[in-house]
């Protein structure tokens, strides 16, 4: 039998050494840096964990062009959904929307027009005169609906955002940011899914002429499903673009570029950076109890613990089985509870670091128990 001498096993043990170091080291590679955007601001963001994955600019007031109308269809589907306004209302075509400039759907001034066709003019073809026609039939006129956006906006969280039009026409005081224009892109699709599809249409005809959705991913990524472009000579080219890929789904938002071919290619790179390099894990489920807590001197002596919303978290791809999550809850809980009420919290950290945080609820409410239970728990307190 032929026998390794010892100098030639330690250099194999050796060499078995570094091949494991580095495969270590390559298991943890940290993440590459975003690709470069050419554009005045950007962002890219996970929709489930609210993780941003690449930013720059993204706080600066930029004009938004036709972004506008992401809000201005945010407030059309909010009225469609309280019974407001229905998808079959024909609404009269005044002489201002008819004569509004920029992009349009061709609507004639005096006819009636369905909400329906519309909205799909306003959302496909990008259509101002389709804008300005819904804001006046909701709100009596565009300057009040410009208002009912902004309070939209507000209730969103777009601090740096304000409107004063439907379109997304120039003015000088109509603004908002890459950040807040993806909330509500976010809001859309979390708000009304029944609607958002309209989105991903390539083409609408109306009035016998049929016009191309700009949305250039459309065509070139199986994934996108919306959401909308802008442009003036003062905006640039802007595109806010939505894909999903397995249980992921990505916003990116990018305003200021050169060209329609630069906004897509711009948009589709932050994409299919997002997708490459990280994954996104839903932890916990709304109302699902994480824990039962003793709850004293309460007509039961157990609380149901959980979160009021979704937790999901967007991680670098391959390091789930490093996460860990930890609980924190208030060491004396005392009855009465109210549903809702914030009893302590929920950690996630990967590899040590912080990753996101989460307020650990009431999942019912518990009422002050009898005089026995209450003197009962009184004396093992006492004791403790």
């Amino acid at each position: 039998m032929y026998l390794r001498s010892p100098r030639a096993c330690l250099n194999r043990a050796l060499l078995w050494l570094l091949c494991l170091a580095a495969f270590s080291a390559q298991a943890v590679t940290p993440t590459p840096a975003p690709p470069e955007v050419a554009a005045s601001g950007y962002l890219l963001v996970d929709f489930h964990s609210g993780r941003i994955l690449a930013t720059k600019g993204a706080d600066n007031r930029l004009e938004p062009a036709s972004l506008t109308k992401i809000m201005t269809a945010y407030a059309v589907f909010n009225e469609l959904k309280q019974g407001n306004i229905n998808l079959e209302d024909k609404v009269l075509i005044s002489e201002k929307a008819w004569r509004t400039p920029g992009s349009r759907m061709f609507i004639e001034v005096g006819k009636k027009v369905k909400v329906i066709d519309l909205v799909k003019g306003m959302i496909i073809q990008s259509g101002n005169d389709a804008c300005v026609a819904l804001a006046e039939h909701i709100a009596g006129s565009e300057a009040t609906f410009a208002e009912l956006m902004n309070n939209h906006a507000r209730r969103l969280g777009m601090a740096d955002t304000h409107f004063v039009n439907s379109t997304g026409l120039p003015d000088g005081d109509h603004y908002t940011t890459p950040s807040d224009i993806a909330k509500v892109a976010a809001a859309t699709i979390r708000d009304y899914p029944e609607y958002y599809p309209w989105y991903r249409d390539k083409s609408f005809i109306f009035n016998d002429i049929e016009q191309h959705n700009r949305n250039k991913l459309l065509w070139r990524d199986e994934s996108v499903d919306g959401i909308k472009t802008g442009h003036t000579e003062a905006a640039g080219y802007c595109l806010v673009a939505s894909a999903q890929r397995e249980n992921m789904r990505l916003i990116s938002v990018v305003m200021g570029t050169k060209g329609e071919e630069a906004r897509a290619q711009a948009s589709q790179g932050l994409l299919n950076y997002g997708f490459r390099f990280y994954e996104t894990h839903q932890l916990y489920t709304a109302g699902e109890v994480l824990n039962r807590a003793r709850i004293w001197k309460g007509e039961k002596e157990k609380l149901p613990l959980g979160l009021n919303r979704d937790l999901n978290v967007t991680i670098p791809r391959h390091q789930y089985k490093n996460l860990n999550a930890s609980m924190e809850i208030e060491p004396r809980i005392m009855a009465p509870i109210k549903e809702g009420e914030v009893l302590g919290h929920v950690s996630v950290t990967l590899n040590g670091e912080p990753v996101t945080e989460a307020p650990l609820i009431a999942l019912k409410s518990i009422a002050d128990g009898n005089i026995w239970q209450q003197i009962k728990d009184s004396a093992l307190l006492w004791l403790e």
